[in-house]
C-alpha cells in the first residue's frame, strides 16, 4: 500500500475511533408495546410518563395529587399493597413541608432484608412537568416491577417501592422514610433513578460510606448489557455538593446504593421543556435494562456483604464491557510506566533516533498546544458571551446550540495543535515528538494517583503510547495503520470526558475541553508526526471550526422549540406600602416589556434575599399597582423564660390566602439560644454549647422556608439573650400571576417559558417584623 493510502486510511481509522466512542453505549429504541409481558417495555414505560407529566405536580398542586394517586392505583392493579407516609420534616436547610411518601413491600423469603427500588414523583417548582425529573424514574420503577411480577419468580430478599415526595425542595421525602418509617431499619440497599436533563445515557454513580470495591463487583456480576460509569465520575461526585434521595439514605441511615442518573440535553432541565415530547426514548429504555438485570441479580444476592474496605477503579467500554481492577494496582502501574517511559528514551538515545535535545524541544509544542487550546477555547466562550447576551438567561450554564459550541472548541483546537506541531516538524525528529505529550500525561497519571485516584485508569492510554514510542524508535517511518489502532484506547478513555464536562458543568468548562483535546492530540503524534502536510490538517479543522460556529450561529435565537426563559414577579412591600415588578432578566422580552423598559432600574443593591439557586439578585425593576392581597395574621407572645434566663418567645405565622412558599429571614443578628418550627428544631442552626450559628450556606441569614401544601399555621419558638430583639422579613409567594384577575397578567405567548430555577411567577407580600411591636 501506498504512504498515501496508509495515511488516508490511518485517518479514516482515527475517525472511526472517535465515532466508535459515542456508539454502543444506549440500547435502540424499538416499539415494544406488544412485547412479552415478562419483558420491559419502553413504550409501557413511556404510557406512564405521559400519565405523571401531564401537567407540572410540585407539592401542594391538584396536579401532584392526581400523580400521587395514579401511582397508587397501578401499585394496586399489579396486587400490592400501598401505604402513604405523611409528615412535617424539616431538612438541615431550613426547608420544611409536608412530603407524603407512596410505598410498597413484596415480602421475600429470607430474614427480611430489603432492596429499595426508588424515585421521587414531585415536579420542581413551579414550571416543570416532570417527564424526565423523574417521571422517567417512576416510570421505569412501575413498569420493571410488572414485568418482573409477571415472571412469578421467588424472591429472597424483600422489596421495597419507595416513591418519595418533595426530593425537590430539599429531599424532605427521603429524610421522612429515613426517620420516621419502620421499614427504612430493613434497608440494605437502595437503586435510585434520577434525571438531570432529558437525554444521553444513564450513569451509573454510586453512594457509600465505605469504599466501593464490593458495590462495583455485584454491579459487574449483574451484567447489565449496556453499562455506562468510571471511577473519575465517581470521585468527582463524592466532591460535588448535588445530593440526591439516595444520599439521604446513605447520610442518615447508612444505606448503600447506586444512582442512575442521565445529563444531556441539560437545558430542559426544571424547565418547562421537561415534557414526555422531549424526553429521549432511548434514554428511557436504558433505564429499563439497567432495572431488570439489576432487579434479577439484588433480589436473591446477600445485601450484608456489599460494604467494603477496599477501593476499585473501573470505566466502561464499547460492546458492554466492564473493567475493574483495585486500587492497590495504581502505583505499580505507575511506576512501571515511568521506569519503562525512561529506559525507552535512554534507548532512543543510543539507537539516536533523536538528540538530547529533542527530548526538551518536545514539551514546547506540546505545552503551546495546550496553553494556546485552553486559552483560545475560553476567550470564544467569553466572546460568545459578549456578543450572545441572551445566552445569560440560560441560567444553567448550557444554551441551546451548546453541543455545537462543544464541536466547534474541538476543531479550534484540533486546529491549534496541527499549527504547532507544523511548525516543529522539522526542529525535531518524529520519534521525540511524543516524549513531550507522554511526560505531561505520566504527570498527569501521578497527580491523580495522588489526589484524584479514581482516574487512575488514565494510565492505560500511557501504556499503549509507550508501545507507539518504542516501535518509533525502532522504525523510522512505523506502520500508520498500527499506530492509529493503538491510538484506540485513548479515545475510547478520554472522549467521554472532553464532551461529558461541559454538559454536566456548564459551558464555562469550554476550556477543558479544549485542554483535554490537545492533551488527547498529543498522543496521536505517532500518526500524524508522520504526515508532512500537518497545514493541510489545520486548515481543514479551522473549516469545520467556521462551519460549527456559523450553526451556532443560526441556532443560537430563541423559538417555540428553544424557548426563552423569563422571569417576572410582584412584590408588595406592606412595610413601604409600595408595589413593584422583578425580574431576573438581562433584558426585557416581549412578555415583560409591558413591565420594563430599556430604563428599568437595575436594582442590584435591593435589600430583597429571596433564595433562588445559582443566586443571582433581581437586575429590572418597575413601579406596579397597589392591589388588594390578604395580609398573613403574625402572632407574637412571651413565654416563660426557662431555668437558663433567656428570653423566650413563640410566633404564629398564618396564610389568610392559598399560598406556595413562605420564606423567613432574621436580619438584625440574634443570637439565638434555641429554635423550634412546629416542633422541630431547627438543623439550619449548628448549637456548640449554648451559642447558635449559622451553618455556612448560601442563604445565611435564612431561617426557614415553607412549602405549603395547605394553610397551616407556622409555630415557631426561639430563645435568645439579650435586650437586641430579633427583626425577621417575612416574603409569602404564592404562583398565581399568570392569569391574576387584578393584575391582568396573560399567559406567556409560544417561544416563552419561565425561568426555571428561580422564585417566578408569584404575588409576593414582604413584611418586616420585631418582637414587641
Amino acid at each position: 500500500m501506498s504512504n498515501r493510502l496508509t495515511g488516508l486510511a490511518a485517518f479514516l481509522l482515527l475517525v472511526f475511533a472517535v465515532w466508535l466512542s459515542f456508539q454502543f453505549d444506549q440500547p435502540n429504541y424499538k416499539n415494544n408495546e406488544k412485547s412479552p409481558l415478562t419483558a420491559f417495555s419502553t413504550d409501557r414505560a413511556f404510557k406512564h410518563v405521559e400519565a405523571l407529566a401531564e401537567k407540572p405536580h410540585y407539592l401542594g398542586t391538584k396536579a401532584h395529587s392526581e400523580v400521587r394517586n395514579y401511582i397508587v392505583n397501578e401499585l394496586q392493579d399489579l396486587g400490592l399493597e400501598v401505604q402513604t407516609q405523611e409528615a412535617y420534616i424539616m431538612n438541615a436547610y431550613g426547608n420544611i413541608a409536608k412530603p407524603e411518601n407512596i410505598l410498597a413491600r413484596i415480602d421475600g423469603s429470607g430474614t427480611g432484608d430489603a432492596l429499595v427500588l426508588m424515585s421521587h414523583y414531585d415536579s420542581a417548582p413551579h414550571s416543570s412537568y416532570g417527564a424526565s425529573d423523574a417521571g422517567s424514574g417512576v416510570a421505569t420503577i412501575l413498569e420493571g416491577i410488572r414485568a418482573s411480577l409477571q415472571k412469578k419468580e421467588a424472591y429472597q430478599n424483600d422489596i421495597i417501592l419507595l416513591f418519595t415526595d418533595a426530593e425537590e425542595i430539599g429531599l424532605l421525602g427521603a429524610e421522612l422514610f429515613v426517620k420516621d418509617h419502620p421499614w427504612a431499619k430493613d434497608a440494605k440497599l437502595a437503586i435510585n433513578f434520577e434525571a438531570r436533563g432529558s437525554g444521553g445515557a444513564p450513569y451509573m454513580l454510586l453512594e457509600t460510606n465505605k469504599k466501593n470495591k464490593n458495590l462495583v463487583q455485584a454491579f459487574k456480576e449483574a451484567k447489565v448489557p449496556f453499562p455506562v460509569s468510571n471511577s473519575l465520575a465517581y470521585s468527582i461526585y463524592k466532591m460535588l455538593p448535588n445530593d440526591t434521595d439516595l444520599t439521604v439514605l446513605r447520610k442518615q441511615a447508612n444505606i448503600n446504593g447506586f444512582n442512575f442518573a442521565f445529563i444531556d440535553d441539560h437545558f430542559d432541565y426544571h424547565s418547562a421543556n421537561d415534557t414526555p415530547k422531549n424526553l429521549n426514548k432511548e434514554t428511557l429504555a436504558h433505564q429499563g435494562s439497567y432495572f431488570m438485570p439489576m432487579l434479577s441479580y439484588f433480589k436473591d444476592a446477600n445485601l450484608n456483604e456489599l460494604s467494603s474496605e477496599k477501593d476499585s477503579i473501573y470505566f466502561n467500554l464499547i460492546f458492554g464491557e466492564f473493567i475493574t481492577y483495585p486500587f492497590s494496582w495504581i502505583f505499580p502501574m505507575l511506576i512501571i510506566a515511568i521506569i519503562i517511559f525512561l529506559i525507552l528514551i535512554i534507548y532512543g538515545l543510543r539507537r539516536k533516533s533523536f538528540r538530547f535535545s529533542d527530548v526538551f524541544k518536545s514539551f514546547l509544542p506540546a505545552l503551546l498546544s495546550i496553553a494556546g487550546s485552553g486559552l483560545a477555547v475560553w476567550l470564544l466562550w467569553n466572546l460568545c458571551l459578549l456578543v450572545y447576551q441572551r445566552y445569560s438567561e440560560m441560567i444553567n450554564g448550557f444554551t441551546y446550540n451548546g453541543y455545537t459550541y462543544m464541536a466547534a472548541s474541538v476543531f479550534l483546537s484540533l486546529a491549534i495543535c496541527f499549527f504547532v506541531y507544523q511548525k516543529f516538524r522539522k526542529k525535531i525528529a518524529p520519534a521525540a515528538l511524543l516524549i513531550g505529550p507522554l511526560s505531561l500525561w505520566i504527570l498527569i497519571c501521578t497527580l491523580v494517583a495522588i489526589h484524584l485516584k479514581g482516574a487512575s485508569y488514565f494510565i492505560i492510554p500511557v501504556y499503549f503510547a509507550l508501545i507507539q514510542f518504542f516501535v518509533m524508535i525502532q522504525q523510522k517511518k512505523p506502520g500508520r495503520i498500527l499506530m492509529a489502532i493503538l491510538c484506540f484506547p485513548a479515545f475510547l478513555l478520554l472522549m467521554p470526558f472532553i464532551w461529558g464536562l461541559p454538559v454536566a458543568l456548564g459551558l464555562k468548562m469550554l476550556f477543558v475541553t479544549g485542554i483535554l483535546s490537545a492533551l488527547l492530540f498529543g498522543l496521536l503524534t505517532p500518526v500524524f508526526a508522520y504526515f508532512k502536510r500537518k497545514s493541510a490538517f489545520t486548515s481543514l479543522s479551522l473549516v469545520a471550526f467556521i462551519v460549527f460556529m456559523v450553526i451556532a450561529h443560526f441556532k443560537g435565537g430563541f423559538n417555540e422549540e428553544r424557548p426563552r426563559p423569563d422571569s417576572l414577579l410582584y412584590i408588595q412591600d406592606l412595610d413601604a406600602n409600595t408595589a413593584n415588578w422583578y425580574s431576573y432578566d438581562a433584558k426585557p422580552d416581549v412578555f415583560t416589556e409591558k413591565y420594563f423598559n430599556e430604563e428599568s432600574e437595575v436594582d442590584s443593591n435591593s435589600e430583597l434575599n429571596i433564595d433562588s439557586k445559582y443566586n443571582g439578585k433581581f437586575t429590572l425593576k418597575a413601579p406596579a399597582p397597589m392591589i388588594a392581597l390578604q395580609v398573613p395574621s403574625i402572632k407574637m407572645q412571651e413565654l416563660p423564660s426557662d431555668s437558663s434566663g433567656f428570653r423566650k418567645y413563640s410566633v404564629k405565622i398564618v396564610p389568610n390566602r392559598d399560598i406556595n412558599r413562605l420564606d423567613l429571614y432574621e436580619i438584625n443578628d440574634t443570637n439565638f439560644k434555641d429554635f423550634t418550627v412546629n416542633g422541630m428544631r431547627s438543623k439550619n442552626i449548628d448549637f456548640r454549647g449554648n451559642d447558635l450559628h449559622m451553618h455556612q450556606n448560601r442563604w445565611q441569614e435564612r431561617l426557614l422556608t415553607y412549602y405549603a401544601s395547605n394553610r397551616d399555621t407556622i409555630n415557631i419558638e426561639f430563645s435568645f439573650e439579650g435586650n437586641n430583639s430579633p427583626k425577621f422579613m417575612l416574603y409569602e409567594s404564592a404562583y398565581d400571576l399568570i392569569g391574576n384577575k387584578n393584575l391582568k397578567v396573560p399567559e406567556r405567548p409560544k417561544g416563552i417559558i419561565p425561568k426555571p430555577f428561580k422564585l417566578n411567577d408569584a404575588t409576593i407580600l414582604k413584611k418586616t417584623f420585631t418582637l414587641g411591636e
